[in-house]
C-alpha cells in the first residue's frame, strides 16, 4: 500500500459543558485529524492528545509537530507492504509519543478497511454489532446537581454511570447516588488523584458496590496498585498506568488490577489495543473502551474495537450528542437500546463532514 499524501486538521471544537476531573475542568477540545489518501480512498484517524500535559505529556501541540516533522514523512510516498501492520514499525525508532502515532496508524486501518471494501470491526475481527456503552459524568457544582445528572442519563438509555471523584468529593458524593440509585451499575474513576496514604478513605467506597475504582493512583504505579488492590474488594481497574501490552502483562502479574481501561490513542494504536485485549482474555480480565472526549471520527475507531469479545463491559463511547452540538460526522453517533452499532459501511462507517471540516480548521498541512 502506498500513501501518496497526508492531511492534518487542528479543528476547534467546544463541549456541550464543561467536563471537570481530579485534573481540572476542559471546555474546549483542539481535535487533531489525520486523513491519509491511496489508491483512490481517505482514510481518517484522531489523535486524542489533550491541550495540556495533565492526562499523559503528549498535548496536541507536540503531536502536531511530531506528525509533521517525522511520523507522517516514514509513511506518506513509501510502501508500506501489510498496510496498518507496517506503520508501528516504520516510527518505532520514535520514542513515546503513542497518541500522534496511534492517529496514523488507526488511519491507516480505516483506509485499509474501505480498499478492502469491509467495516473496520470485521477488518480487526470484531464479532458483535451492538456495543453497550456508559456514560462519564464530571464533578459537578453539588450533590443535588449530580443526582440530576444521574437520572437524565439513565432515562436517555445509559445503563452504566461513572463518576468522577476526587479528594474531599468521593464517598459521601457516591454514597448520595447509590442511595438514591441502588441498582444501577456504578463506577468512579479518580485519574490519579490519590496516594496510598488514602487507602483508609478507598477503602470505604467498598461498601457502596461499586463495579471498580479507575487509576486511583499515580499515572505511572504498578506496585503501589498492586498493594491498594489487596487491601480492598472493589476492583481496580487502570487506565493511565497501562500504555502497552507490556505494561499490562505486568499490571496481571503484579495483581495491580483487576480490570484494564483499553484506549487505542493511548496505547498507540488498533493493533496494540487488540494485543491488550488478547492478553487480558487469556488472563480472565474483562477490559472495556474509555473515551478521550474525542469526535465521532475518533469515537468509529473504538466503537469497532469495542466489538471484539473480551470487551465485556459497557465502555464511555457516549453518543455524539453528550459531547457535540455538531459532530464532525454523517451520521452523528445514536444512542439506541443502551448500545452504539458500528455502520455496515467500508472502514470507519460513517463520513467525515469534510465541507465542517474545513470550515472550522485554524491550521492545516499538507504532506506529500
Amino acid at each position: 500500500m502506498r500513501i501518496e499524501r497526508a492531511e492534518l486538521f487542528l479543528v476547534p471544537l467546544r463541549l456541550r459543558e464543561p467536563f471537570e476531573t481530579g485534573r481540572g475542568a476542559t471546555r474546549d477540545r483542539a481535535i487533531l485529524l489525520v486523513a491519509l489518501h491511496g489508491e483512490g480512498q481517505v482514510g481518517w484517524g484522531e489523535c486524542v492528545a489533550g491541550e495540556t500535559p495533565s492526562y499523559t505529556a503528549e498535548t496536541t501541540e507536540t503531536a502536531w509537530h511530531v506528525l509533521a516533522r517525522w511520523i507522517l514523512p516514514a509513511v506518506v510516498r513509501r510502501e508500506l507492504t501489510g498496510g496498518a501492520s507496517a506503520v508501528p514499525p516504520a516510527v518505532a525508532w520514535i520514542r513515546g509519543h503513542a497518541m500522534a502515532k496511534a492517529a496514523v496508524e488507526m488511519a491507516m486501518w480505516d483506509l485499509q478497511a474501505k480498499l478492502a471494501d469491509v467495516p473496520l470491526c470485521d477488518a480487526i475481527g470484531g464479532r458483535r454489532r451492538s456495543v453497550p456503552v456508559g456514560v462519564s459524568i464530571g464533578l459537578q457544582q453539588d450533590d443535588d446537581a449530580l443526582l440530576r445528572r444521574v437520572d437524565a442519563f439513565l432515562a436517555e438509555g445509559y445503563g452504566r454511570i461513572k463518576l468522577k471523584i476526587k479528594p474531599g468529593r468521593d464517598v459521601e458524593m457516591v454514597a448520595h447516588v447509590r442511595e438514591r440509585f441502588p441498582d444501577v451499575p456504578l463506577m468512579v474513576d479518580a485519574n490519579a488523584s490519590y496516594t496510598l496514604a488514602d487507602l483508609p478513605r478507598l477503602a470505604e467506597l467498598d461498601s457502596l458496590g461499586l463495579t471498580m475504582i479507575e487509576q486511583p493512583l499515580a499515572h505511572d504505579d504498578l506496585y503501589d496498585h498492586a498493594r491498594l488492590q489487596a487491601s480492598l474488594r472493589t476492583p481496580i481497574c487502570l487506565d493511565e498506568s497501562i500504555g502497552s501490552a507490556g505494561d499490562a502483562r505486568l499490571a496481571l502479574e503484579l495483581e495491580s488490577c483487576r480490570v484494564v481501561n483499553v484506549k487505542p490513542g493511548r496505547v498507540g494504536g488498533l493493533a496494540e489495543a487488540r494485543a491488550i485485549h488478547d492478553l487480558c482474555r487469556e488472563w480472565h480480565v474483562p477490559v472495556w473502551c474509555g473515551g478521550m472526549l474525542e469526535s465521532g471520527i475518533g469515537r468509529a475507531h473504538v466503537v469497532a474495537l469495542a466489538t471484539l469479545p473480551g470487551f465485556t463491559l459497557p465502555g464511555d463511547i457516549s453518543a455524539s450528542n453528550r459531547y457535540w452540538e455538531r459532530d464532525l460526522v454523517e451520521p452523528e453517533w445514536k444512542l439506541v437500546a443502551g448500545s452504539l452499532t458500528p455502520l455496515d459501511k467500508p472502514g470507519i462507517g460513517v463520513k467525515p463532514d469534510r465541507g465542517l471540516i474545513e470550515t472550522l480548521t485554524v491550521r492545516r498541512k499538507v504532506a506529500c
